[in-house]
């Protein structure tokens, strides 16, 4: 699926040392109802787990757009008053970077132009 995160990511860390990314994503939709002019846009929200690399959290922050692969599950529970809810789970394998809208600590991304910048003077041309 590709979606757009709502909130920065965070870490967890469990008792065995374990850590998992969490965050959450808006899922945007539209169509058109046969025979009306009128688009109609749906959002679906998902809550997301990450357990292969927890470095990835600096880059998963609130705008950002996602591709995710994995395995989409559902959550449901009781609320305190005593209603039925459910939430949308998604337990991510993989995760493609499509645009961010920076980094949380605030340290620029090298682009490759940048990397490999080389003098105006120095070219050989």
């Amino acid at each position: 699926m590709t979606a757009r995160l709502t909130g920065d990511a965070k870490i967890s860390t469990l008792k065995n040392d374990k850590q998992v990314v969490n965050f959450s994503v808006a899922i945007n939709d539209s169509y058109k109802a046969k025979g009306s002019n009128e688009v109609t846009k749906v959002v679906t929200y998902a809550q997301c787990d990450y357990w292969v690399n927890p470095g990835v959290a600096q880059y998963l922050t609130k705008g950002t757009l996602v591709e995710l692969q994995g395995r989409i599950g559902v959550n449901a529970y009781t609320s305190k008053d005593g209603e039925a809810k459910a939430t949308l789970t998604f337990h991510v394998n993989t995760i493609k970077l499509h645009g961010s809208t920076g980094v949380k600590n605030d340290s620029p991304v090298k682009t490759s132009a940048e990397a490999i910048a080389v003098p105006a003077d120095d070219l050989p041309f």
